[in-house]
């Protein structure tokens, strides 16, 4: 690939920005603009970047962006996977492969996500790994963001580290989840074949035999999302939750929002969660919703997995 093509990279980043509105993102209106569209500084906190940094992309100058910022940026002014291939190409970066680009967020998701601020709510990759969260999700589940390779994935996590992850769902339904998060990967697993990041968690978690083997070997197959369980918060105690879904076409993502009955004791302890903030499980972050981006390049990649 050349290198960027700095003026039409900055005439795109402005065209998309101008493009969208506060509300497109889940972002309060604020005082009157001057000027249409998303200013500078709210296209830098979706991406988690600098204003900055941001910037000087728009003004010609800068360096060259890595891939993990363009990712972001993608995100941020909500492109489609067309729209994020050419900002990578314009960014002197090859287009991301889609069959593995899975952290690209669908927009249709996105925008759905962005206007539920009151309940808890996040996108999932079919294997369990947290792509977005709101803020209530953060303070149900704790903010995932930095973690790498396969402890993204919760189905990874729930059988890998269980005396950490584990400690959010009732001991009573321990084998539920369990059962109901093996079915879930071998869904992913038909769907994506052996030599997927799907085939990657099951061969890793099958070398180590224990309950992960038996359950796997049952070649149970199912979808779960859509339920209703309880949950265990360090502060609110119990809360018990409905689960719900919606999935983008080819069901490599779904956005799932947890809710409870109006006026009952659990909506109360849902909606305080944004107010709590993060809460954690003996200095663990980690995250665990209803059901079941990687990072490829890490050590000790397991080989492809048959049955």
């Amino acid at each position: 690939m050349v290198g960027v093509d700095r003026p039409v990279l900055a005439d795109f980043l402005r065209r998309h920005r101008a493009a969208l509105t506060p509300a497109d993102v889940g972002l309060p209106a604020g005082p009157r603009r001057r000027t249409p569209g998303l200013r500078r500084e709210e296209v830098a906190q979706l991406a988690g970047m600098s204003t900055d940094y941001y910037a000087r992309l728009e003004q010609q100058r800068g360096p060259e962006p890595s891939t993990q910022m363009l990712a972001a940026i993608a995100r941020a002014l909500r492109l489609t996977a067309d729209e994020r291939d050419y900002l990578f190409r314009l960014a002197g970066h090859s287009a991301p492969d889609r069959a593995v680009a899975r952290a690209h967020v669908a927009p249709a998701l996105l925008r759905v996500l962005d206007r539920l601020s009151d309940t808890p709510a996040l996108i999932l990759s079919a294997v369990g790994e947290t792509l977005v969260q709101n803020l209530p999700a953060r303070a149900l589940f704790g903010d995932v963001s930095d973690l790498t390779g396969l402890d993204r994935s919760e189905i990874y996590r729930w059988f890998a580290h269980p005396a950490t992850e584990r400690r959010r769902y009732p001991a009573n339904d321990h084998d539920r989840q369990s059962r109901a998060l093996v079915a879930s990967l071998r869904a992913a697993y038909g769907a994506q074949g052996p030599r997927s990041l799907a085939g990657e968690i099951a061969a890793e978690l099958d070398r180590h035999g224990g309950e992960f083997a038996r359950l796997w070997a049952r070649h149970e197959v199912a979808t779960r999302f859509a339920d209703h369980k309880v949950l265990l918060h360090p502060e609110l105690g119990a809360i018990e939750v409905d689960c719900q879904v919606l999935f983008i076409e080819d069901q490599s993502q779904a956005l799932l929002v947890l809710t409870a009955p109006p006026h009952t004791e659990d909506a109360e302890k849902l909606a305080l969660l944004a107010v709590l903030g993060t809460q954690t499980f003996g200095g663990e972050v980690r995250q665990g919703p209803c059901a079941a981006g990687r990072d490829t390049t890490s050590p000790g990649r397991p080989a492809p997995y048959s049955p």
